[in-house]
């Protein structure tokens, strides 16, 4: 499961990696697979963030920093591990309930649990991640009631193949009669294995149902929106020269999209390493005062005495309009839990003294071309940000990273990340990023345009703002909340 994501990409492993395991728990009810699996799974697939080591460009020594990667790489896969446990120690408790049941029981946990996981500050790998980007057509049953659609349906073909499985050794251990006359190919061809076929087949043509619907542009609403990939390595970010380098990149790419007609410019997360005070003293936002075109901003806000991530909205007339602060931050990286305990170890992650703060929850994002949907980084692994915002009005997705500090398969999860939220809002997605994977993304979740790795660049595209609304748009992650309920009455009256 672990090789369905970049780099490797074997997305189809999906379907089938996940049965061996639920044998392993439902026959044998045992625990401690699941947590081995867990840690496998979770710390292959985010086996990048080794890439953040050496930190010598926070100031962190070659030794402290090993520990602390280590640590961080360490902490997501237990953390991982806890969520597939929890699973295996309420499942081990159905190992006699009928394998129908057991399969829909199972499914409905396996959702709910990472619904608890998403709910909170750490989670990137939903089993549904590992359909996107190569299997568009599945990743649009999250139209229906966002990813824990695509996962329910992986963990239950799953279950079905293992209930396969576990009925094939039953009926073989039985040794009747009327069994031994059965070819062993015979017998494992049985309901459980039929079913997990059909309702494959059926969900991918639910999907292609989906991904096929016409788009609809109006072309009379098209705007042409470019972003700058600025190339700034970490190393250098908060140096003077990474501060020149920033400048020069992003005014002259400004100055360049401006040519090209655009509407508006996105720059990545943290683009320009000030406070929103000093925005109006920049060449940028001179250029900005003088060409009139829109253009948001990465920088930091202020709050009392510490400060935010944040997207900055300015206007023709270099005005900051609007501004949207990271409300997902990444554990460690950019705020310490308990930080009365730990806050003295990890201080020196922080790229400035003071101490970095979440968002408001809900918050909504309006600049001179209509109600945007934004998203800073690490967020574009939480759903739920992107639907609330669709559903309050949002028109499409601007999507501001710094990828920089991690390795090139990290960048491609992140950009599949992101393909799932356009898909999901049915919405067309910008993603401008520091140095890769920026893109352009259709509500299809067809990718336009992809940047370099690693290059500066800078690029246009025609998008179409949209007010549609999905039904997850529109009832949140309602099949999560059904698949507990006929669960819970299942287990009770059965």
């Amino acid at each position: 499961m672990g090789v369905t994501v970049a780099p490797i990409g074997a997305w189809f492993l999906a379907w089938f990696t996940l049965a061996p395991l639920w044998v392993i728990v439902v026959k044998y009810t045992k625990n401690l697979p699941a947590f081995i699996w867990a840690i496998a799974y979770h710390g292959i697939a985010l086996s990048w963030i080794t890439g953040i080591h050496p930190m010598n460009w926070l100031g962190v020594p070659w030794w402290p920093s090993l520990f602390i990667t280590i640590f961080c790489w360490s902490f997501i896969s237990l953390w991982g591990g806890l969520l597939v446990s929890l699973w295996a120690f309420l499942m081990v408790r159905l190992d006699k309930q009928k394998p129908w049941l057991r399969v829909l029981i199972g499914t409905a946990l396996w959702c709910g649990l990472e619904s608890l996981w998403s709910s909170g500050s750490l989670w990137w790998s939903s089993l549904a991640y590992t359909q996107s980007p190569h299997n568009l057509v599945i990743l649009h049953l999250g139209q229906v009631s966002g990813p824990n659609t695509v996962t329910a349906v992986i963990v239950a073909v799953n279950g079905l193949v293992a209930e396969s499985w576990i009925y094939f050794c039953t009926q073989r251990r039985r040794g009747a009669e009327e069994e031994r006359k059965i070819s062993v190919s015979l017998r494992f061809v049985n309901k459980y294995l039929i079913s997990a076929i059909i309702l494959l087949i059926i969900s991918h043509v639910l999907g292609f149902i989906l991904y096929s619907q016409p788009l609809n542009n109006d072309e009379n609403s098209a705007l042409k929106i470019g972003v700058i990939q600025g190339n700034i390595p970490n190393e250098i970010k908060l140096l003077p020269q990474g501060y020149r380098k920033a400048i020069t990149g992003y005014t002259n790419g400004y100055l360049q999209l401006v040519s090209q007609a655009v509407d508006g410019v996105l720059t990545p997360e943290g683009a320009l390493p000030l406070y929103e005070r000093n925005f109006q003293n920049t060449p940028l936002l001179d250029a900005v005062m003088d060409k009139g075109v829109v253009v948001w901003i990465g920088g930091f806000g202020e709050r009392g005495k510490s400060y935010t991530n944040s997207l900055f909205g300015v206007n023709g007339k270099g005005e900051v309009t609007s501004r949207y602060d990271k409300s997902k931050l990444v554990p460690l990286g950019e705020f310490v839990p308990f930080e009365e305990i730990f806050g003295a170890l990890v201080q020196r992650l922080s790229p400035l003294d003071e101490h970095q703060v979440h968002g408001a929850k809900n918050q909504v994002f309006d600049t001179p071309l209509g109600r945007v949907i934004v998203g800073i980084c690490y967020e574009s692994a939480f759903a739920e940000i992107f639907r609330y915002q669709a559903f309050n009005g949002g028109q499409f997705i601007l999507s501001s990273s710094n990828d920089a500090h991690y390795t090139a398969a990290m960048a491609d999860q992140h950009h599949a990340q992101d393909i799932m939220r356009a898909i999901e809002t049915d919405r067309w997605a910008v993603r401008a990023t520091n140095t890769g994977y920026s893109a352009f993304v259709d509500p299809h979740g067809k990718t336009l345009w992809k940047s370099g790795y690693n290059t500066y660049e800078i690029h246009a595209e025609v998008i179409y703002p949209r007010q549609t609304q999905t039904l997850y748009v529109r009832w949140g992650d309602w099949l999560m909340v059904l698949l507990l309920v006929l669960g819970f009455l299942g287990w009770v009256f059965l």
